[in-house]
């Protein structure tokens, strides 16, 4: 059994390919074979979201602070706050991030397949966001 307390992990600055704005990552726990679920707590500036990607098995979110937005492909850009649980599908093209007036926090689980837990893709733009 391991047992980590929370902020005992470095933290982590969310990288410009594939998040637009400030973002930190806080990780939580990461799999190790043959586990395979992964989670960080995510926290977001206003504004500041991911790039549009897929997860191999699909992910969950769990928002714990503020206000979010989150758009599927082809679908509408909508609000998330805090108890808000957000699933994507495995393969779905998706984003997630702050709204434009204050920050938003959320949990992120997700699984590794093959070696794999997530395909980033291009960024959000401005006009995308603001949809």
């Amino acid at each position: 059994m391991e047992i980590f307390r929370a902020g005992t992990r470095p933290s982590a600055a969310g990288p410009a390919e594939w998040f637009t704005g400030r973002v930190r990552v806080d990780p939580m726990f990461n799999s190790a074979a043959p586990d395979r679920v992964q989670g960080a707590h995510v926290t977001f500036d206003p504004c500041a979201r991911t790039a549009w990607h897929t997860h191999p098995l699909g992910q969950t979110l769990i928002v714990s602070f503020g206000r979010g937005r989150v758009q599927r492909e082809g679908g509408p850009v909508e609000e998330i706050r805090p108890g808000d649980v957000v699933w994507f599908a495995p393969g779905e093209r998706h984003w997630h991030g702050a709204a434009p007036d204050t920050a938003m926090s959320h949990f992120a689980i997700q699984e590794v397949h093959d070696g794999k837990v997530v395909t980033w893709m291009e960024h959000v733009t401005d006009a995308e966001y603001s949809a």
